[in-house]
């Protein structure tokens, strides 16, 4: 498997996800699980069925998130030194040239990614657009409604 990019706090919510899913989401569903088997014939049991397909669901989490800690690459924003460059653990203000609005956003790995905390993903058009740009520089996005033009006014690393 590949690194897997992620910032430290990206790793730190992975973490706790994981810590979640093993001391209480497994156990619950173990407990549901017993609970349904006590009810008898399991052919025709629902809420047994439902606590596998749970239980399925959980293991499989589990098991990702531990392949993606296991082959992380925990980038510490404070610590980046990109002389002004746009990276991966980054933030960019941005400036759409066509409407004047002003944007903010973080480079983050695919599983932080989240647009409604401004956090966007380093596969994403915008953030491959900025990568290796600088304050000053003009970069073209092709989005849905069409190509946008942003200036980048400040790159941050916090």
């Amino acid at each position: 498997m590949s690194t897997v990019p992620l910032t430290k706090r990206g790793a730190e919510l992975l973490k706790e996800e994981l810590h979640r899913l093993k001391t209480k989401d497994r156990p619950e569903v173990i407990n549901a699980i017993a609970e349904a088997r006590a009810q008898g014939d399991l052919s025709e049991n629902a809420e047994y069925e439902s606590a596998k397909e749970r239980q399925a669901f959980i293991e499989g989490r589990i098991a990702d998130l531990e392949g993606k800690l296991g082959a992380a690459q925990v980038v510490d924003p404070a610590e980046l030194n990109a002389e002004g460059r746009v990276v991966f653990a980054s933030t960019v203000d941005l400036e759409n040239l066509d409407s004047g609005e002003k944007v903010t956003y973080q480079i983050v790995g695919l599983d932080e990614a989240d647009i409604k905390e401004s956090k966007v993903s380093v596969t994403s058009p915008i953030a491959r657009a900025l990568i290796g740009k600088s304050a000053g520089d003009v970069v073209a996005v092709e989005a849905p409604s069409g190509l946008k033009e942003y200036e980048i006014l400040e790159v941050r690393y916090v």
